[in-house]
């Protein structure tokens, strides 16, 4: 059995992930923070770079064999690369199956965040659903259709997410000293808050017309998109809000 995520190919994550969604079902979903299956579907197949309705489609594959209200498809033999991976992870227990299928999108359960307000409650920060949502499966959508959109019409796109710069994507249009900041963000409903780091606010207002706010929203049903050219001037309002931030661990002298 492989369990290193980094040697698992993108068809065989997905296949993975419906068959814990059959053998599983909404212990499975609740497990990783999903309200429905259209938003596992949604957010894993995104941040996997796939078709959401292909998790749906290797969970109806397995589906048939497990004791659950759904029929799957029933009616004819499973194939042989699923039929394989069934019995290479049938055994996995729970916990491991839920920690290989977060893995896939490179989360890590082992860092503990907390965030504390001003008055003095405090809660765990959002887990790997929403992580997902805010982060990686937002903005692999705006991979999937950014050629789309007239903003950036003949652009190149550059993936700028891991450089700190304050936005995720840098749109080059000609020259490349002449481009459109983009940054991304991604929520559950079709409406709800999103939040710039100091440093995204700074680029904002600095880029001004250059920098565009892209908001993919209702990740539990459909997903779809908005964008905001120059959000600092636009009908938005932001807020500032300030939080502490509490990073957790254990320490030993040896």
């Amino acid at each position: 059995m492989i369990l290193d995520p980094s040697a698992i190919a993108v068809r065989e994550r997905l296949i993975i992930t419906g068959l814990y969604l059959a053998k599983y079902g909404l212990k499975g979903l609740r497990e990783l923070g999903f309200r429905t299956y259209a938003e596992a579907y949604n957010v894993v197949g995104y941040a996997l770079g796939a078709r959401p309705t292909s998790i749906k489609n290797y969970r109806d594959e397995f589906d048939p064999l497990f004791p659950n209200s759904r029929k799957g498809w029933h009616k004819r033999e499973i194939r042989g690369y699923c039929k394989k991976v069934f019995e290479e992870y049938r055994n996995l227990d729970f916990d491991s199956f839920a920690g290989l299928v977060r893995s896939f999108a490179g989360y890590d359960e082992n860092v503990l965040s907390i965030v504390q307000t001003k008055e003095g409650s405090q809660q765990r920060t959002s887990g790997f659903a929403q992580r997902l949502i805010t982060g990686l499966a937002a903005e692999r959508y705006f991979e999937s259709i950014h050629t789309s959109i007239p903003e950036f019409n003949g652009c190149a796109l550059e993936n700028t997410t891991q450089l700190g710069c304050g936005y995720d994507f840098k749109m080059i249009k000609g020259k490349s000293d002449h481009f459109f900041a983009v940054e991304v963000k991604g929520i559950r409903e079709k409406s709800g808050g999103v939040m710039l780091t100091p440093r995204e606010y700074e680029v904002a207002a600095e880029l001004r017309e250059r920098f565009f706010l892209f908001v993919v929203k209702n990740f539990q049903k459909k997903p779809y998109h908005e964008l905001f050219p120059n959000p600092l001037s636009s009908q938005l309002q932001f807020t500032r809000t300030e939080q502490v931030l509490i990073h957790v661990s254990w320490l030993a002298r040896v």
